[in-house]
Formats: C-alpha cells, structure tokens, sequence
C-alpha cells in the first residue's frame, strides 16, 4: 500500500467497442502519452506499493512467528504479481481481439468485462479500501503522537479534523503533488532508521523467538501483508505508460521480488530486535533521540498531507454516483467525518491494516482480477487453467471471510 495511489481511481470515461489501432494511446487521446523507460517503471512500482503498511510488518511477524511471516509475505507477493498480470492480459484481450477501447483503470476493465455489475464492485472496493488507507493513516498520527507527547489519542485526531476538513476541499490536488517526493523520502529514512534500530538492538541481545504461531494468527498475518502489498489499482496505467510493454511483466515481477525481499528483511528483523515488545507501529520502539523524534514527526506530517491525495479516487466515485460529478464539498466533509470517526474507535493501527487487507483488499486484489479474467478467456482456457482461477477467487472469499473474523476479534480483544 504506497503513500500515493491515484492510479486507483475508477476512471469513469466511456468505453466504445472500435477497430484496435496499434497506434492508439490506452489512457487518453487528449494529448501525448509520457512513456517510462523500465527503470522508471521499477521505480513507480516500487513507490506506490512500498508505503505506511510497512511499520506494521514487524507486529505480524510478532504474531504470526518469523519463519510463518516470511512464507506469508513471500506467497502473497507471488500472487500479487500474478493476479496483475491476469488484469494486464485481460486488457490486452478486450483491447487486441474483442475491440475495446480507452480502458485507462480498472473500474473501465470492470465495465468492459461485466457490465454496470463489474464498474460497481470495483468502486465500491476502491472507496473502501481507499477510505482505510485513510483511516489507518489518522491512527497511525495519532498513536505516534500520543507516544512522543502523552495525551488521549482522541484528541489528536480531533485536532486534525477542521484541517484536513480544509485541505479535502481544494479541488485540484495539483499543489500537493510535490509533497510525493518528501513522502518517499521520509518512507525511505523511516525505514533505514528502523533497520538501524534493529541492528543496534540485535547486537545487545537476541530475545527469544518464536517461528509459528496459531491458525488465527497466520490469517491475520495474511491479512497484513495483503494490505502491504497492495497496488492493483496502479497497473493499468503503469502498463499504458511502459515504453516496452513487451518487458512490462519482468519489470513488474523484479520489483514485486525486491519488495517482497524488503519486507521479509524489515519485518523479521523488526521482530529479532525488539521480541515480544514489538509494538503494533515499529517506530514507537525507536530509542529515544533527535533522530528518532525527527523520523515519526516527519511520517506525520507526511501522512497528514498524503490523506486528501489518498481520499481522491473516494470522491471521485461519490460525487458521480451522488452528484452526477459534480464538485460537492459538502458530502467531501461527510467522508472526512466517517473516516475520522471509525478512527476514534479503533485502538491498534496493525489491527486494523490485517482487517482492510482481510475484508477488502483480498476482494480488490485476487477475486476481481481472476474473475475478470476467467469470464474473458473462460472459453479458451482449459480445465486446469479454469480451475487456477477459480482457486484463486475461492481462497480469495475463504481468506476474505476468515480474516475479516479473526481481525474483528483481535480487535475487540485491543478494546
């Protein structure tokens, strides 16, 4: 789950069956079309996945054991990968052969697939996942403030609220675009300062450590890591972008590699470090310092600017569905008030990352895809391609269910 995910707004530009032209850019025809080396695509993978989910990797390993966390992380992002490709190829399908055109984001492939049907379930994943970024984002603030400077986490999140009240009204986002380099920046020192940590705290002692834990605690780690890992919505667009669409799933699959390796690597040692005093966000084990101060007041501030980018794709669906899209600052406010309200009322910001990755993201990240491309090729596929699918979308549901109950019940028990 990156910092920065434009890429899952739902574009709602029609979709015209026409003669497929070679020539013919996928996003738009209003203008030329920026095309990104592979470097650059690595890059922007890397970025829009890698984000704020990241400090609660440490917490599941606690949960799940080290050795069951690595397997977990490592699956997932094999099926992460895979799972964007089916929606690469499905496009590829529709675009190619069928005779679709301007399928620019998954809520078009939705529509071109299934219909009103499928542009609806993907927004309604979108505004829900979207808005528990969001909400985990106010946790997050408000647990790492109440840690450095001691008071009701309540009030910090009551404090924020007339200005992000304020910065959701703006309507063009265009002025908070440069504050994607300081977000990464800080992700990146955030996270090479937790390693420090780490290292440091290793090296004085070696607490004990455990390598599995229970069947709940295994599906709440999934539950983590698919939030961690999730970028579906970014895809579609990136491909559109790559100048060698030829090379587009290599690079894809090299930095979903190296991501997976970075949070193996952050999330056990995360865990050797600190034990069964690993914290639910892995900065609040951080020393105390300048540096350490420094490094979660800045995540902070980030995430405060990062919120109305992040709330952008919820509006977007709302207002067109609610106003025919039209701007409505009112109903803006209405979002920005639910989201901080079901903020107030939860306590463990990794708790809530293993519920929005249980409930919604396993819907957004294996079901959709691997529904969608089973109703295009279902007819050319044979059995055991048909049969992959449709694993794919039932251990989907199965963990969808299971993880959303058994992040429920960790969550009443933090209460």
């Amino acid at each position: 789950m990156g910092f920065f995910k434009n890429e899952a707004s739902s574009s709602s530009n029609s979709l015209a069956r026409t003669a497929h032209s070679e020539s013919a850019p996928f996003l738009n025809t209003h203008g030329p079309i920026t095309l990104s080396s592979q470097p650059k695509t690595f890059a922007n993978v890397f970025i829009a996945i890698v984000g704020a989910g990241v400090l609660g990797l440490p917490y599941a390993f606690k949960r799940t054991g080290w050795a069951a966390g690595t397997v977990i992380i490592l699956a997932i992002g094999v099926l992460t990968y895979h799972c964007m490709m089916l929606l690469v190829r499905t496009r590829r399908r529709l675009e190619r052969d069928i005779g679709f055109a301007q399928i620019a984001s998954f809520g078009d492939l939705g529509s071109a697939v299934a219909g009103p049907t499928g542009r609806l379930a993907v927004d309604a994943m979108i505004v829900l996942s979207q808005a528990g970024f969001c909400i985990g984002y106010l946790i997050f603030i408000s647990n790492t403030l109440a840690h450095l400077f001691p008071s009701p986490k309540s009030l910090y999140i009551l404090a924020v609220f007339p200005f992000q009240l304020a910065l959701n009204s703006i309507r063009s986002l265009t002025l908070l675009a440069p504050l994607s380099i300081f977000a990464n920046i800080v992700d990146i020192v955030a996270m090479g300062a937790v390693l420090r940590e780490d290292v440091v705290a290793g090296a004085r002692y070696w607490p004990d450590l455990k390598a599995f834990g229970g069947s709940s605690e295994i599906l709440y780690g999934f539950g983590v890591a698919v939030f961690s890992f999730e970028g579906m919505g970014m895809v579609l667009p990136l491909e559109s972008e790559a100048a060698d669409k030829g090379h587009f799933g290599r690079t894809i699959g090299l930095s979903m590699g190296v991501i997976s390796f970075v949070y193996v690597a952050f999330g056990a040692l995360g865990y050797a470090a600190f034990g069964a005093e690993t914290r639910d966000i892995i900065t609040t084990n951080l020393s105390g310092g300048a540096v350490a101060v420094a490094v979660q007041v800045g995540l902070c501030i980030n995430l405060f600017f990062t919120f109305p980018v992040m709330m952008n794709p919820v509006y977007e669906v709302v207002e067109r569905l609610a106003c025919g899209k039209r701007y409505c600052v009112w109903l803006r406010w209405a979002v920005v008030a639910a989201v901080s309200l079901v903020a107030l009322l939860v306590p463990n910001f990794t708790d809530f990352l293993s519920l929005v990755g249980s409930s919604v993201c396993c819907v957004l990240g294996f079901v959709l895809p691997a529904s969608f491309h089973l109703r295009v090729f279902w007819s050319e596929m044979g059995w055991l391609g048909v049969a992959f699918d449709g694993a794919i979308i039932l251990s989907g549901v199965i963990l969808a269910v299971s993880g959303t109950y058994t992040s429920i019940m960790a969550f009443f028990c933090s209460v």
